[in-house]
């Protein structure tokens, strides 16, 4: 199956989701999150079928300062999983995420779904992140995982600290 990833004007959970209070099940974690920036989906008969986002974030890594692209909102529609969907959408997104600067994108995940981006490529951070909230840093709970932009880019080794609210 061959679909097309579009640049989203407009994004709205709704349109994949429905009115679930948590479709990503990680309220749990009881983190503030960051809105995207830029939005990438695939439609099928006009209906939204895939989602992922992108926002370019600061963070340090081993005391390094710089700048990632910060991959979320990643949702495909119930009754479309199973079909790649979720794949075409992210690298749709990646495609873009090139073009804005950073060497990494990096992403925050729950266990059971790190295993779809680690067969995408996607590399498994093994030192503690934490991430900006309204009271101050916490340790993310979820998985953290990178990929590079550039070719040959490698993450650097050391304790992660976003310097804001985990997208």
């Amino acid at each position: 199956m061959t679909t097309t990833v579009t640049r989203l004007e407009t994004h709205d959970n709704t349109e994949l989701f429905g009115d679930a209070v948590d479709p990503f099940r990680v309220a749990e974690c009881g983190l503030v999150w960051r809105l995207k920036d830029h939005h990438f989906g695939i439609r099928m008969d006009g209906r939204l079928v895939a989602h992922a986002g992108l926002v370019v974030l600061p963070l340090s890594v081993g005391g390094r300062r710089m700048d990632v692209v910060g991959l979320g909102g990643i949702g495909v529609a119930e009754d479309q999983r199973g079909r790649g969907l979720a794949r075409q959408v992210v690298n749709g997104a990646l495609e873009y995420a090139r073009t804005l600067g950073p060497e990494f994108a990096f992403l925050f995940c729950r266990a059971d779904v790190a295993g779809l981006y680690i067969r995408l490529g996607w590399h498994e951070i093994d030192a503690q992140v934490e991430v900006e909230q309204p009271d101050g840093p916490a340790v993310m709970p979820l998985r953290t995982l990178w990929v590079p932009l550039r070719q040959g880019a490698q993450w650097p080794e050391g304790p992660v600290r976003l310097h804001s609210r985990p997208m």
